[in-house]
């Protein structure tokens, strides 16, 4: 190698790991920024600059303060039933789905996937007014069951990535089944749903930061402080005469902590996850 490919390669390097140096950066200064706001006081907050550090840093009294006043042990207890039910029953709409989907030749199948498509496209913000009055008439207006059955219908995300799984899976299984007996539910069951762990695995863990991380059908489904979930419980500390910044941001931080570990533990499922669904 001679010089000019020896600068070359460096280069590229250099503008490889700066850029990503650069991206790390960028995603991590609003956590470090909200991090130091939660140590500080009311009055050091609205007397110092956001990127400076807090005179304390033992200071854990906002974090008392949100979790006791916030509310927040019944909104993690509220989250995770809302959670649990509502990503349970996407995994199985949704697999259910892609199974018939990728099994099965009816009339108005194009129609289906045409219709999927469409309702990822459509802005969901335009049906609010249809979908306010449907869970209304149901009588699941506050109640954590609204929050559940909206959560609960599928996307087209969920659906493509088990489809892609699907088609590397060989239909000579589902025939050898049907051979020996088998009914359509029965391979699902028991063929199918094994080897959809990684799929499954991914889906999961997307569908699950979805719903923790939603405000707006919390704030609008159920808005009574009983029902209140980690991104609602915060509202409490905003009203229009004062907000205690530092004690949100307090409660900010504990709410990213669980799905900070379960990411960390759970990332190679991710990315093996969408990696072998794209190559399938």
């Amino acid at each position: 190698m001679d010089a000019t490919q020896r600068s070359r390669a460096y280069l590229g390097g250099l503008l490889k790991y700066g850029s990503l140096l650069a991206v790390s950066f960028i995603a991590l200064m609003p956590i470090v920024v909200i991090a130091m706001a939660s140590l500080k006081t009311t009055k050091e907050y609205l007397t110092t600059g956001p990127l400076d550090p807090p005179a304390n840093w033992l200071n854990f009294a906002n974090f008392g303060t949100a979790f006791n006043n916030g509310g927040m042990l019944m909104a993690f207890g509220n989250t995770a039933f809302i959670l649990v039910i509502s990503v349970a029953g996407s995994l199985l709409i949704g697999s259910m789905a892609a199974y018939a989907l990728s099994r099965f030749e009816f009339r108005f199948k194009a129609i289906v996937v045409f219709l999927f498509l469409l309702a990822a496209i459509v802005p969901s913000i335009t049906a609010q007014v249809a979908t306010f009055e449907l869970v209304n008439s149901m009588g699941l207006f506050n109640t954590r069951w609204s929050a559940i059955v909206l959560y609960t219908s599928t996307d087209i995300v969920s659906i493509y990535i088990f489809l892609q799984f699907m088609r590397g899976i060989p239909k000579t299984l589902d025939e050898a089944a049907i051979m020996d007996g088998a009914s359509h539910f029965a391979i699902y069951r028991k063929v199918i749903l094994p080897l959809l762990k990684p799929a499954i695995a991914t889906v999961m863990i997307i569908k699950g930061v979805a719903v923790y991380n939603d405000f707006y059908i919390p704030y609008l489904y159920m808005p009574s402080k009983d029902l209140g979930v980690v991104s609602t419980a915060l509202q409490r500390f905003k009203g229009p005469f004062d907000t205690r910044w530092e004690v949100i941001a307090a409660g900010v931080v504990i709410a990213i902590i669980p799905t900070l570990f379960i990411f960390l533990g759970l990332q190679r499922f991710i990315y093996n996850g969408l990696t072998r669904g794209s190559m399938k």
